[in-house]
């Protein structure tokens, strides 16, 4: 017989169990990951598990009061069950509201007189981790906590769950159906491999919000009171998220901490530049939101070249770099595109080289050409254009995101030799 998600999620989590002999939940304050913590809670209750699970909840500073209220209740009312990792540590994170301003630094001792809040009590700080410097990332302190947990337990084998959903983007639906088979345990395609005897499990990635919605309802979980607020304000349900408030995913939506919570949003205004542009414009072609309109006499390039001119030298030299990479990519090896792409882009008499073969796993082959003003085709997003470059600047991606862009090879370097570096304090 067919089974639904709840029963699917709970075979799942009877396999991680069985399997590994350490688990952690991430958790993170949003009704995703907080119905994949009860999942776990309710499953030891009915199974009668007497070991702990790890609860590690990255701590941001800046998150709505709602968010704080809820994250206490589920470690007040579970403490007999979980060890809490509460984690108030100050790595980079990215920020999109400023042109001035490519990360921020929760927890900064720098800005000690401007946190929105204290520090909450037996949290981890910088302190207690020995891998944590300066240089890193939010997401490198995630795989690198990883590993330390793994060893300060003497695990076997150490389980991380994480509870996205493949409904949520295309990024999360890719992370789950293109995960290779050596990265997989035991080829379950919902696992994914970090290092030796370390795995991520993605145990509800496959419930849609109103599943979510459901499990709450009819189990009668706690949740976090802040989707209550944002129901009120009128938020359709699949953008109600709790996240960082200045990654891009969180641009148009900024605006509603000064209407949901207004004494967080007074206090957030002087931790990062430009958090009160963003708010006001957040949603609008300003930060090329809506459709972004090419203004009277300039063509893409000649105003990727204006909007260049208005920014800090820094920004300016990193998006010119970041141009530069992508044109030389695009004009020596080339990006992989479908037949349908290839057709209509030859439809369109751009010239083009079209080559056969690639190193890359794809059924879609590679194209040489040269960075064009503008392409009128649905897949604009995959093609080397000036507008692109026009939308990141206007979104305050200093990573170019939008533009396919990945680590660089300095920065996957960095992350390797920190890791590299811990793996051979352990061994």
């Amino acid at each position: 017989m067919k089974k639904n998600v709840y029963e699917r999620a709970m075979r799942r989590i009877k396999l991680l169990f069985d399997e590994f002999d350490n688990i952690y939940v991430s958790f993170s304050g949003g009704k995703d990951s907080g119905v994949m913590l009860n999942l776990c809670l309710q499953y030891m209750k009915e199974n009668n598990i007497q070991r702990k699970i790890g609860v590690f909840h990255l701590d941001y500073e800046i998150q709505y009061n709602e968010t704080c209220r809820y994250i206490d209740r589920v470690f007040k009312e579970n403490r007999d069950m979980i060890d809490l990792y509460h984690i108030c540590v100050p790595f980079k994170v990215v920020t999109c509201t400023s042109m001035y301003q490519t990360f921020w630094r929760p927890w900064d001792d720098a800005c000690k007189e401007f946190w929105v809040r204290d520090i909450p009590a037996n949290s981890h700080t910088k302190q207690d981790f020995s891998f944590y410097n300066d240089e890193m990332w939010d997401y490198e302190f995630q795989t690198l906590f990883a590993q330390w947990y793994h060893h300060q337990k003497s695990a076997r084998k150490t389980c991380c769950l994480v509870g996205i959903r493949t409904q949520e983007s295309f990024h999360r639906w890719r992370a789950i159906h293109s995960n290779k088979r050596q990265n997989m345990y035991q080829n379950l395609k919902w696992t994914h491999k970090l290092i030796d005897d370390i795995y991520n499990a993605y145990v509800i990635h496959d419930w849609l919000t109103t599943d979510i919605w459901t499990a709450n309802g009819r189990f009668g979980w706690d949740y976090n009171k802040l989707y209550d607020l944002y129901y009120q304000a009128g938020v359709n349900l699949e953008k109600q998220r709790v996240a960082s408030p200045f990654i891009s995913a969180a641009q148009e939506s900024l605006s509603l901490y000064r209407a949901i919570d207004p004494d967080m949003w007074g206090k957030m205004l002087c931790r990062a530049n430009g958090v009160n542009f963003t708010a006001i414009y957040g949603n609008s072609t300003a930060v090329a939101r809506q459709k972004i309109i090419l203004p009277p006499g300039h063509t893409w390039e000649s105003y990727m070249h204006f909007l260049l001119s208005t920014l800090p030298e820094e920004t300016r030299l990193n998006y010119l770099q970041k141009l530069s990479v992508s044109i030389n990519f695009w004009r020596n090896k080339g990006g992989c595109l479908s037949d349908n792409t290839i057709k209509q882009l030859r439809d369109s008499g751009i010239e083009m080289k079209v080559l056969e073969e690639t190193n890359y796993k794809t059924y879609k082959r590679p194209v040489r050409m040269e960075y064009q003003d503008d392409i009128d085709i649905h897949e604009f997003k995959d093609l080397p254009t000036y507008k692109r470059m026009c939308v990141c600047i206007l979104k305050n991606d200093h990573l170019c995101k939008y533009m396919g862009f990945a680590l660089t090879k300095k920065e996957i370097s960095n992350r390797k030799k920190i890791m590299d570096f811990y793996q051979s304090v352990y061994k």
